[in-house]
């Protein structure tokens, strides 16, 4: 593993396939795909970024890079891709063998060029839309919480406000004589022109445009657009006492009803004034939303309390009456920002379902940051809010107006990403028949990203026979060129390249070679991907029966046995891991909705969705670790045989940080023995877990939930879930002071046991 770590640490990318199978048949074999997950902008403290344009080829416009060949004494390149022939322009007339430009260095695969004079003018844009449909109390949070984060914008920012409950009110923060609102109605979707001309935008005649900011090419003038988007230094004050004052939706709401929220209206206003005043400028709308909603455009669920919020249930019977309207009307929404290059950030907090699910589209093909919690007083919302403003050395690195290209070898097609991001529906030879997530397209939209978002590129091979070997030993290898132009936090637009070679086998003898490429923990995260998206676009698929055959053919193909002898079956250590991965991925969140609201899986699946392989391993198979007087702080199985009554145990399944104390460690600590001078090393031992887990909390975005439990108490439940079964209430060997599952699940033994007897047939 650690050699792909390696790989990862240089060029941001992990593929489940380091050594390609190179034919169509070969890759269909594999039962992986061959794939990348790549994280576009991950920081590199040694790369070099480069003050000049590139250089690109002529024919198929990929970048000047270490693989190019280059003949010094004619000043030609020969691209990896097309083999196109390509002069050097005259300011590369001093290159040679020994006087090398940064771009052809071997060790510098990935590099950014930062053009001189493209920097944007326009400030970082923030849009607050608010929901005023909820309790007193969490009003007083989240308005807290707010003017918290109010007080962390850089001070160059515009920032705008829109609250809403049964009506939207825009407010008109430039108007500081006294406080002052537009509002709409929100049962009805207002389209841009009715809003501009309701705004009165055009009273005022406009002025020939200056550029100072976007919205000015529209004819919009700057005057008008600074009624509502203020520099956060000079609105501070304004929006301040706004969120003092802001009060709860005054309507009253009838007892049998639920509350009026009319959250597509208000997010639809946001977008179009947005679209009015800051086009193609890199604005986010952060939206606070802390229940369902119930009217206009985007209801998710009527306000009759007699009709529950549509489950999983509902949406597999397809008999959830607003779902797939609202849906409908969130894609419209994400079509418009991702024109218009703007970001959808949300923060839903609520006991009940918010209508994530139906959101979901927006906030996902937008890019934008997503937070589930509680309550706006709950620590996951007011953490992950500060986070998202905080400069400091863990900030998330928050870029804009991405747009993300791909080159690959000819033999090589793209079927999709699954990802953050939105087709550009750039179509050419490079596009494959197959459309998997984001597909028929080359280049994409990535209108919000940041230092973790990775995307997950699917790719099919299409050479269809193999050449003979001489010829295979000659050229085998596959190019792949991925580029990434996007606005630096700083203001200015820079260039990623990032440039790979693989290596691709063919034929009898090439197991062994596909074997050693092989990263399991990057091919576990695919699958994990790709299970999740079949699950949401396919009606009547079955997740656990396609991972089952799809684990069945990977360990007939590479595992070593003979023929109907599961005794004699054995993996090599390059898949040793993986059928544990896909045992874990049956039981996890992504698969298993029971029990489970629409809106959480949903959100699971988003975060999923934009981390790294080493998170998603830690969401698939979370991370197990013991303390103990008898030993130093250390890894256990995830099993329930790791449950001593004088252990404490560190679960991290990404989402939620679990610190277990067994039950003889619980009674000591209710005996409150940790106060006592002589017990020093007990209040140790209870205080590296609660350090080891804020180390796990401070890296993180979203911030996850820590939860603090005993063994036998009703929290427990949330270690328990993610164990291996393998002693349950009708099993007979029960460890004293250990611990049993009441499960019917089949133990991970039990499991391997029937994958060895179905691959050796």
């Amino acid at each position: 593993m650690a050699e792909f770590m390696e790989l990862e640490g240089q060029d941001g990318v992990r593929m489940a396939w380091n050594v390609i199978p190179g034919t169509k048949q070969e890759a269909s074999n594999c039962v992986v795909p061959v794939s990348a997950v790549y994280t576009p902008i991950k920081p590199f403290p040694n790369m070099p970024v480069l003050p000049y344009a590139p250089l690109r080829c002529r024919n198929c416009r990929s970048v000047l890079n270490p693989f190019s060949i280059v003949d010094f004494a004619a000043k030609i390149w020969i691209c990896p891709f097309c083999f196109q022939r390509n002069h050097f322009p005259p300011h590369y007339a001093s290159i040679s063998d020994e006087n090398l430009p940064a771009e052809l260095f071997p060790q510098y695969t990935t590099i950014e060029y930062q053009s001189p004079g493209e920097a944007s003018s326009i400030p970082p844009v923030f849009m607050f839309v608010v929901d005023t449909s909820i309790i007193e109390e969490e009003m007083a949070f989240l308005k807290s919480a707010l003017s918290q984060a109010i007080g962390l914008l850089p001070d160059n920012s515009l920032v705008g406000l829109i609250t809403f409950g049964t009506l939207v009110h825009v407010h008109e923060l430039g108007f500081n004589t006294i406080p002052k609102t537009y509002v709409f109605k929100g049962s009805k979707d207002v389209s841009k022109e009715q809003l501009l001309e309701q705004m009165n935008f055009f009273l005022i005649k406009p002025k020939p445009p200056t550029g100072v900011i976007a919205g000015a090419r529209d004819g919009l003038s700057s005057e008008s657009i600074a009624r509502f988007l203020l520099p956060a230094s000079d609105c501070e004050f304004a929006l301040n006492s706004i969120l003092e004052e802001l009060q709860k939706d005054p309507w009253p709401t009838p007892v049998d009803q639920r509350a009026s929220r009319c959250t597509g209206t208000a997010l639809s206003i946001a977008a179009s004034l947005l679209g009015a005043c800051v086009p193609g400028s890199g604005a986010r709308i952060l939206a606070f939303i802390g229940g369902p909603s119930t009217e206009g455009p985007g209801a998710i669920v009527s306000k009759n309390l007699s009709e529950p919020i549509r489950s999983h249930k509902d949406l597999d019977k397809d008999s959830a009456p607003h779902y797939h309207k609202a849906v409908k009307f969130y894609e419209a929404l994400a079509k418009q920002l991702v024109h218009q290059g703007h970001v959808l950030d949300l923060f839903a907090c609520a006991l009940d379902q918010v209508g994530v699910a139906e959101l979901k589209v927006a906030v996902e093909r937008t890019g934008g940051l997503v937070v589930l919690a509680e309550s706006f007083g709950h620590s996951v919302f007011k953490d992950s809010l500060r986070r998202v403003f905080r400069s400091e050395d863990k900030d998330l690195g928050l870029s804009s107006n991405g747009i993300f290209e791909i080159n690959c070898s000819k033999d090589i097609k793209v079927q999709g990403i699954l990802g953050p991001c939105a087709s550009l529906e750039k179509k050419g030879p490079l596009c494959s028949d197959t459309i998997v997530g984001q597909g028929s397209t080359s280049a994409w939209k990535m209108c919000g990203l940041d230092q973790a978002t990775s995307l997950c590129l699917i790719f099919e091979i299409v050479k269809k026979e193999i050449p003979d070997a001489t010829l295979q030993s000659s050229n085998n290898q596959f190019y792949f060129q991925f580029l990434t132009y996007y606005q630096h936090r700083t203001g200015e637009m820079r260039l990623r390249v990032t440039s790979l070679s693989r290596r691709w086998v063919a034929g009898p003898g090439s197991i062994q070679d596909l074997i050693a490429g092989f990263d399991q923990e990057a091919a576990a995260v695919v699958m994990a991907r790709l299970v999740s998206f079949k699950m949401e676009i396919e009606a009547e698929f079955d997740p656990i029966r396609w991972l089952d055959k799809a684990l069945i053919h990977m360990c007939s193909r590479f595992g070593d046995y003979q023929k109907d002898s599961p005794s004699s079956f054995s993996l090599s250590p390059r898949f040793s891991i993986f059928p544990q991965f896909m045992f874990h991925l049956r039981r996890s969140q992504f698969v298993q909705v029971f029990n489970n609201s629409p809106d959480e899986t949903a959100y699971f699946r988003m975060i999923l969705n934009r981390e790294n392989v080493a998170n998603s391993v830690v969401m698939i198979q979370p991370s197990l670790i013991s303390y103990s007087f008898q030993s130093a702080p250390e890894p256990a199985l995830l099993d329930v045989a790791a449950i001593a009554a004088d252990r404490i145990l560190l679960l991290d399944s990404y989402f939620t940080i679990v610190i277990f104390h067994g039950s003889t460690i619980a009674q000591w600590r209710k005996a409150g023995y940790h106060n006592q001078p002589e017990h020093q090393a007990f209040a140790q031992l209870l205080q590296a877990p609660r350090d080891d887990a804020d180390a796990i909390i401070k890296e993180r975005f979203p911030v996850p939930r820590l939860v603090i439990c005993d063994q036998h108490g009703s929290q427990a439940r949330f270690l328990l879930a993610k164990l291996n079964p393998s002693s349950t209430y009708n099993s007979d060997s029960h460890h004293p002071g250990g611990d049993i599952i009441f499960t019917d699940d089949v133990s991970f033994e039990v499991f391997l046991d029937h994958l060895q007897r179905l691959a050796v047939q």
